[in-house]
């Protein structure tokens, strides 16, 4: 019985305290509404807040963005971000970003190469980035390139939690990571490689700088009569030279073209692009030749000669549209010299010409070599030059054999430096066992002895010499 009236006790008491309670809510409800009648007779209004603030001490809402700490990018797609509680990296340039347990090592990005080509100028440093109208202090930035960077900034809203890019060398920043904005990046990358694969060509890293940051580079600036010039331009163009056009030709991060400086052309400055090219004077020795009559009437046969022509035309008509070399040009024999290039020819008495060629005598059947990395445009026995060869190099040049004993190519065929081409022979119009060997610049024959040990992106070695 007293456990009874023991939890009829507890039961009248709970419900006691219950409806306290509700009493307590309904003057509470009943204040409140009371506040709100009052408030909005007076004209006023009560934010929500305050009336969630009398039924309860609430907490301070907690920021609605973190702060971003530090970051660093190792190259365009990977990097990271640190928060005062996580970490998030990304590896497609920040499209997306995931959590990470620790900072990922710096590894130095092999994708970018060369780091001292990423920049023309010194790296950028920034104190202020512009982002939608507004200032913000930078807290930390990062450039990768002239163009490609990076950044945080003191701020407590968006702005201080997000990576800053900039695809414009800082002029404009954005958060996200839009298509435009990735194929800035893409399009950064393959400038990059188009530099690296440029600078191999270049004698030193300061020759290389120079090209890149050139508008028009003449390679050599000052030449003599008979030589050729390398053009460099930073952009598609063309040129008219000596009463003929020249395409340059995209090569790495420019525009090339060999600019053939004819034995014929006066000496004198003539502006190319933005630039002056020097000519100088150069002397000819005079050379005189007795042959037979039967070597003198194969001169006369002007059908059989135009025939040839027509062949050699064609082929040189055709080159690849690209520096089909790696290293320096060699020469294809160690002959003895017997008639150096730009001689004026006299056979029996009469002018033949120029000799636009170096004659190297030595023993029937010595070996030729590939003066460089090429491919066959033409492997022929001609009427005048007999067993013959000419081998692309890229971008108009070809180098010639000639009066060879054995051809050891056909047309068509790839070749390296020093491979063995052919003989040395004496077929054709000639009086004895030599190699007729020469280059043609876009069909100009210019002097072999500007080629040997060097490649014409070494010539720059002068430009700078004398500028």
């Amino acid at each position: 019985m007293a456990l009874q009236n023991n939890n009829s006790r507890a039961v009248t008491h709970k419900a006691r305290r219950s409806k306290s309670k509700l009493i307590w809510l309904s003057v509470f409800v009943v204040s409140a509404a009371g506040a709100v009648l009052y408030s909005l007779w007076n004209g006023q209004s009560i934010p929500f807040a305050m009336l969630q603030n009398s039924m309860n001490q609430a907490q301070p809402e907690a920021p609605k963005y973190k702060e971003a700490l530090e970051f660093a990018m190792t190259d365009f797609d990977h990097g990271w971000i640190r928060y005062a509680d996580q970490i998030m990296v990304t590896s497609d340039g920040g499209v997306s970003w995931t959590t990470s347990d620790t900072v990922p090592t710096a590894v130095e990005p092999t994708s970018l190469g060369n780091g001292e080509l990423r920049f023309l100028q010194a790296p950028k440093t920034i104190s202020i980035v512009n982002y939608q109208s507004k200032e913000y202090s930078v807290k930390q930035s990062q450039f990768m390139t002239d163009h490609i960077g990076w950044a945080i900034v003191n701020d407590n809203g968006e702005a201080g939690s997000r990576l800053l890019s900039t695809t414009d060398g800082g002029t404009t920043w954005q958060t996200d990571v839009t298509g435009a904005v990735r194929q800035a990046l893409e399009d950064e990358k393959l400038l990059l490689q188009r530099r690296n694969e440029e600078s191999a060509f270049y004698a030193s890293l300061d020759q290389t700088k120079l090209a890149l940051q050139s508008e028009w580079l003449l390679i050599p600036n000052t030449v003599n009569q008979g030589d050729v010039v390398l053009v460099r331009h930073d952009k598609p163009d063309k040129l008219e030279w000596q009463g003929k056009s020249y395409t340059l030709q995209p090569f790495g991060a420019g525009y090339f073209t060999y600019l053939p400086v004819g034995t014929n052309v006066p000496p004198g400055d003539y502006p190319i692009g933005n630039k002056t090219l020097k000519v100088v004077s150069a002397s000819f020795p005079k050379q005189y030749l007795q042959v037979s009559e039967q070597l003198e009437s194969m001169r006369q046969d002007t059908k059989r000669i135009e025939a040839d022509q027509v062949k050699i035309d064609a082929a040189r008509s055709q080159s690849e549209p690209q520096f089909l070399f790696q290293s320096t040009f060699l020469k294809p024999i160690e002959g003895i010299l017997t008639t150096p290039y730009g001689h004026m020819r006299y056979v029996n008495g009469k002018l033949s010409g120029s000799h636009l060629a170096l004659d190297l005598a030595a023993k029937q059947g010595t070996p030729i070599k590939a003066t460089n990395d090429g491919i066959v445009a033409l492997a022929d026995n001609l009427y005048l030059t007999g067993n013959s060869i000419y081998l692309d190099h890229g971008m108009g040049l070809f180098s010639q054999y000639a009066h060879m004993s054995e051809l050891r190519v056909k047309t068509g065929d790839r070749v390296k430096r020093g491979d063995i081409i052919g003989l040395v022979g004496t077929t054709g119009f000639s009086t004895g066992p030599h190699l007729h060997f020469t280059f043609w610049a876009n069909n100009v024959p210019v002097n072999p002895n500007l080629f040997f040990e060097k490649t014409p992106f070494q010539w720059l070695e002068k430009s700078t010499t004398n500028s």
